[in-house]
């Protein structure tokens, strides 16, 4: 099996920062993607970021130029950097990483989520 498990989450006040990290562990042969969602209360689950293979990351528009995504691959370990946090970015956290394991399979997996808060 393969675990996640994030943190770094936590309350902020608005223009603040805040570093998400997500380190995986289990029999991982390696970790074709990475990325993160978000989802805030009453709110459809969103996309935040992500990075597939040795490609280029991307953004949701809604944090594009304030957050960024990056990973260690020895450690496997994804962070997400967030600056300029605004109230709107108030929600549960999940980070996610496509896997191929040992027994040949191929899943997605997700983090238990992390709480972040942005508010004055």
């Amino acid at each position: 099996q393969v675990q996640l498990v994030e943190s770094g989450g936590g309350l902020v006040q608005p223009g603040g920062s805040l570093s998400l990290s997500c380190a995986a562990s289990g029999n991982i042969v390696s970790i074709s993607a990475v990325g993160w969602y978000r989802q805030s209360p009453g709110k459809e689950r969103e996309w935040v970021a992500g990075v597939i293979g040795r490609g280029s990351a991307n953004y949701a528009d809604s944090v594009k130029g304030r957050f960024t995504i990056s990973r260690n691959n020895a450690k496997n370990t994804e962070y997400l950097q967030m600056n300029i946090l605004k109230p709107e970015d108030t929600a549960v956290y999940y980070c996610y990483v496509r896997v191929l394991t040992t027994t040949g399979r191929n899943p997605e997996v997700r983090g238990q989520g992390i709480l972040v808060t942005v508010s004055s």
